[in-house]
C-alpha cells in the first residue's frame, strides 16, 4: 500500500487501536446537558400544569455531589500520580474500572448539569419572592457542582491514559 491517506480520512488522523477507548466528547456532554436542561424545564411545567409542586433541590443533593466530586478528583490525581508520574503499572481490570467511573460520571453530571439548570431556568420568573428565589440558588448551586462532577470525572478519564513511551519508535 501506498504512504497516502484512505478516502474520508483526514491526513494525520490514526483509527483508535484495537481495544482503546476514545476521549469523551465535549460535544456530546454539552448535547447531555442541553438536553437535560429541556427535561428539567419540562418537568417542573409538567408537574405545575398538573397542580403539583415542582420537588425542591435539598442541601443533602448538595454535599452529596460535592461529596461525589470530591472522591472523583482525588480518585483522579492518585491514577494521575501512578500512571503518569511514577510510570506504575495498573491491574488492567482496575484501570478499565476507573476509565468507565470516570466517563460514566462525565455523562451523569452533565445530564444533571442540565436538569438542575432547567429547575433553575423554570423558576427564574417569579424570582422576586423567597420560594422560588431559594428554589433558584438551590438549583444553581447543585447545576455547579453538578459540573465539578462532569470536570472530576474527565480528569479521571484522561488520568487513565497509557503514557507515550518514549524508547519505543513506531
Amino acid at each position: 500500500m501506498s504512504g497516502g491517506t484512505e478516502p474520508g480520512r483526514a491526513p494525520g488522523k490514526e483509527p483508535p487501536r484495537p481495544g482503546s477507548v476514545r476521549p469523551t466528547s465535549r460535544r456530546l456532554l454539552i448535547a447531555i446537558a442541553v438536553l437535560g436542561a429541556a427535561v428539567g424545564l419540562t418537568m417542573v411545567k409538567a408537574i405545575e400544569s398538573g397542580g403539583g409542586v415542582a420537588p425542591a433541590v435539598s442541601w443533602l443533593t448538595l454535599i452529596a455531589w460535592a461529596f461525589l466530586a470530591a472522591l472523583l478528583f482525588a480518585a483522579a490525581r492518585n491514577t494521575h500520580q501512578r500512571i503518569q508520574v511514577r510510570r506504575e503499572r495498573v491491574e488492567p481490570s482496575r484501570a478499565v474500572f476507573l476509565l468507565l467511573i470516570g466517563k460514566a460520571s462525565a455523562f451523569v453530571g452533565a445530564l444533571c448539569t442540565g436538569v438542575y439548570t432547567g429547575f433553575a431556568l423554570s423558576f427564574l420568573e417569579a424570582v422576586s419572592s423567597s420560594g422560588p428565589r431559594n428554589r433558584v440558588i438551590m438549583a444553581g448551586a447543585a447545576a455547579v457542582v453538578s459540573v465539578l462532577v462532569v470536570t472530576a470525572g474527565l480528569l479521571l478519564e484522561r488520568a487513565c491514559r497509557i503514557p507515550e513511551d518514549p524508547d519505543e519508535t513506531p
